[in-house]
């Protein structure tokens, strides 16, 4: 019983091995160049691009600070009222209020000064009028007296040497009188004209000094200068720092708001020193944000600046380039201060010959690549064009539909 089994495990073994053998020749060999990765050729089209990063911002907008008061003890100024971030505003729209009950209380006592100004003025014009009066009658009683005098000194009847002569004194002193006073009073007259000048001046200053703080407090009313999205700033509060929010104190000029234009949006970006030699203004851009990855807009290279700046971040050797970037596409998710990024286009071309770049071999400053020929790689010299990370345009040396070795 044992040997017949073994007997037909033996004949089972046999069988297998020729059913093995008989199956192992009836398959095809296989190609040699089916060990090798291979891509077709086959037209496309093709673009070199750099990648720039960096934030959006509005090329159209308007700073909104604090005003200035001119009152020293005015130097911080509290938001009583604040419009929402994120808020679209029109020209003329209300959009901040500062607390101004310190200015108003001024005005007040301003008022009062300027009232009293304003009677000094009066009073004094008043008393002018009285003392004039009074130089007036003064005068024409001196007048009066020369006349006089002068009538006296007439010949009338026999008359000494002396008497003569004393009246002839009488008409002289009496003219110098008369002659004093005139320029007294004309004196007097420009010293009254000098003092009301003085007086009204002071008046003057004192309504000017009125006027100034109640555009002060206009001020305190904050209206939008055009149209557009209200963007909040920064600010340190409590040694932290936070974006703006009602009840904060601001100090004269500081910028707490912007009003921008939302479809005038652009990257600022920083591009390479070494890259920017490729850049030139008007070149298309495709523009993309971390926020939304699946936003992606249309742009142009707006401007390129002329000199490289460094940052205290990096080496002294590493300069980038400012480019800004505009974005012709408007999408309301677009605010400032979005990191973005835009691929520009630094050449292109339509309908060309295009393999990967692994497939391509450089040696002596030629390039070749290995053709699938019969089974078999033949290598071939080519032409090549526009190069990006992952393709390469062919000018000549390959067909549509060649199939090439990737390395």
């Amino acid at each position: 019983m044992r040997l017949r089994i073994l007997l037909l495990a033996a004949v089972l073994a046999m069988g297998g091995g020729a059913l093995y053998m008989l199956q192992g020749k009836q398959q095809a060999p296989k190609s040699k160049t089916s060990a090798f990765k291979v891509a077709t050729v086959a037209p496309a089209s093709i673009a070199r691009t750099v990648r720039l990063t960096g934030q959006t911002s509005a090329r159209h907008y308007v700073n909104i600070n604090a005003p200035r008061p001119r009152l020293a003890d005015s130097n911080r100024l509290v938001l009583l009222t604040l419009i929402k971030a994120g808020t679209f505003v029109r020209k003329g729209e209300q959009i901040a209020t500062i607390d101004g009950q310190f200015t108003a209380d001024h005005i007040d006592d301003v008022i009062d000064l300027v009232k009293q100004a304003d009677a000094d003025v009066l009073k004094r014009k008043a008393e002018q009028a009285i003392e004039w009066e009074s130089l007036q009658q003064t005068l024409r009683q001196a007048k009066a007296d020369m006349e006089k005098a002068s009538l006296d000194a007439k010949p009338a009847g026999i008359l000494t040497q002396i008497e003569r002569d004393l009246l002839e004194l009488n008409v002289q002193q009496t003219e110098a009188r008369y002659t004093e006073l005139l320029k007294s009073v004309a004196e007097q007259k420009k010293s009254f004209e000098a003092e009301i000048r003085i007086l009204d001046i002071t008046a003057a200053r004192q309504r000017r000094h009125l006027t100034r703080h109640q555009d002060d407090l206009k001020k305190f009313t904050i209206r939008a200068s055009m149209d557009g999205l209200a963007v909040m700033q920064p600010i340190w509060r409590g040694g932290d720092m936070g974006q703006v929010d009602q009840g904060d104190q601001l100090g004269p000029g500081q910028l707490f708001m912007k009003v921008v234009d939302p479809k005038s949006m652009q990257v600022e970006a920083n591009a390479n020193q070494v890259e920017a030699t490729d850049l030139r203004v008007g070149q298309h851009v495709k523009v993309r944000f971390d926020a939304f990855p699946d936003l992606e807009l249309p742009g142009s290279v707006y401007s390129i600046g002329a000199l490289a700046t460094g940052s205290w971040m990096q080496n002294y050797y590493i300069r980038n380039v400012p480019v800004n970037i505009t974005i012709a596409g408007y999408d309301p998710r677009v605010i400032p201060d979005l990191s973005a990024s835009g691929d520009v286009t630094i050449e292109s071309a339509d309908n060309v010959l295009t393999i990967p770049v692994s497939a391509v071999e450089n040696r002596d400053g030629r390039a070749f690549v290995r053709v699938s020929d019969g089974g078999r790689f033949v290598e071939r010299p080519v032409t090549l064009g526009i190069r990006n990370e992952s393709q390469v345009a062919v000018l000549s040396g390959l067909q549509s539909g060649d199939r090439v070795r990737v390395d």
